[in-house]
């Protein structure tokens, strides 16, 4: 199996999914997940758009969503990620502020678990049917709670589609490509051709190699001016949006070609390495199910580990294994990190590490641990959001935007005031 045939795999199993399951369409109630609980994917609203703001701290950001009138006319949306909600980028697990600005990215999300709380303004249930001037219905959903989020890559993999390309026209290493995005095993009658600009900035990887518009062209694969067939070659695209000429307002742009499989699996092992590091200095994210408590401050703690992270992630927590687990609030910020995440968590040992051995919802791991302490702090309760280090991990601060020091969610960086009032 390679690589990239083990990305789909485990974006597959991260979903808990078949393929077949679609998202929530315009027409479908909204729905509110419940604390503690992960939420059912197929109940989640399916909207894309163009990320423009990140407060990677805080786990939210905006996107200029794609609605029914002019692109360029819409103004950020603020979103945020849930406690287990899961963000991949080049197929592989992501962190927000891994996702460069301008990608336009595949959102699945629901209304806030809990409107006192979210770290993003609360709009009404049916904003989403709202009409706002040019820019036309459905570019301000107030399912701005996100369970998945994902560049076109990974969406495409856990799709299985690729994107076909028709037709380039082009003219001084700039122009447009048509092409649709369509199943890998064959085409379902449902694909649409999009028309898609590119540059001389546009990149192109091929194997192991990054090349420019110029390579295509010296190796007559691209024309020099004018139309070409590409004859329905497949390709995965990063896209992203541009402002462009003609009156066009909702057209977008591509960012980089994947021209074969070994290509993108250096981009997914490369941002996988990334995601390992991070996760490793911040702890596993999980949140509580149960705590039976004993005397003089000991007690048993089972915890659900998060989904969406490299496999190797979950494999160092192991039975007997030395651990800690510290309090966290819903942006997985650390609770009393003044001094290092280590400085409040509980310590203990791990009595049993368990994976599930049926159908995983998206947003868990399906890894469940049983965690022994004889110090056991306020925040690790049923239902709170925690984060759990394996004895192996390293030990360092955090920067300071990235605790809360008395955990109060009004200690945020920035406060939710930087949203505008809807």
């Amino acid at each position: 199996m390679t690589q990239l045939q083990l990305a789909r795999w485990v974006a597959l199993m991260y979903c808990g999914v078949s393929l077949l399951a679609s998202a929530a369409t315009a027409a479908d109630a909204p729905f509110r997940p419940e604390t503690g609980k992960f939420p059912p994917l197929e109940k989640a609203y399916s909207y894309r758009g163009e990320l423009v703001f990140v407060d990677h701290a805080n786990r939210r950001g905006s996107l200029r969503v794609a609605g029914e009138g002019m692109y360029f006319r819409n103004p950020p949306h603020p979103f945020a990620m849930l406690p287990c909600g899961i963000v991949r980028y080049h197929g592989a697990p992501a962190d927000l502020r891994d996702i460069p600005l301008g990608s336009v990215l595949h959102v699945r999300a629901f209304l806030p678990p809990d409107p006192k709380i979210s770290a993003v303004p609360v709009l009404p249930v049916n904003n989403r049917e709202k009409t706002s001037g040019y820019s036309g219905q459905g570019i301000a959903p107030a399912e701005n709670h996100v369970l998945l989020l994902e560049d076109e890559p990974s969406y495409c993999l856990r799709e299985g589609k690729v994107w076909k390309l028709k037709e380039i026209n082009i003219s001084n290493r700039r122009g447009m490509i048509v092409a649709s995005r369509e199943l890998r095993s064959g085409g379902d009658g449902k694909a649409t051709e999009e028309t898609m600009t590119f540059d001389a900035a546009t990149r192109i990887w091929r194997g192991r190699e990054l090349l420019g518009i110029e390579d295509l062209i010296a190796d007559g694969v691209w024309p020099d001016a004018g139309k070409k067939s590409l004859d329905g070659q497949e390709v995965l695209l990063g896209i992203t949006w541009k402002p462009t000429t003609g009156d066009v307002f909702t057209r977008f742009h591509i960012s980089d070609i994947w021209l074969d499989e070994t290509a993108l699996q250096r981009a997914a092992q490369q941002q996988t390495e990334t995601h390992k590091a991070f996760i490793r200095s911040r702890w596993m994210p999980a949140w509580i199910d149960d705590v039976e408590y004993g005397k003089f401050g000991r007690a048993t703690v089972t915890a659900t580990l998060f989904g969406g992270m490299d496999p190797s992630l979950y494999a160092d927590f192991q039975k007997g294994g030395p651990a800690m687990m510290n309090a966290a609030e819903n942006t997985l910020k650390h609770l009393g990190g003044n001094y290092g995440p280590s400085h409040m968590a509980s310590r203990g040992s791990l009595l049993e590490v368990a994976k599930a051995t049926d159908e995983v919802p998206l947003g868990s791991s399906g890894v469940q641990i049983r965690f022994e302490t004889d110090l056991i702090i306020e925040g690790l309760r049923p239902g709170r959001v925690v984060r759990v280090c394996p004895g192996s991990w390293p030990q360092v601060n955090l920067p300071r935007e990235e605790f809360l020091g008395d955990g109060n969610p009004d200690d945020r960086f920035p406060t939710p005031a930087i949203f505008p009032k809807y």
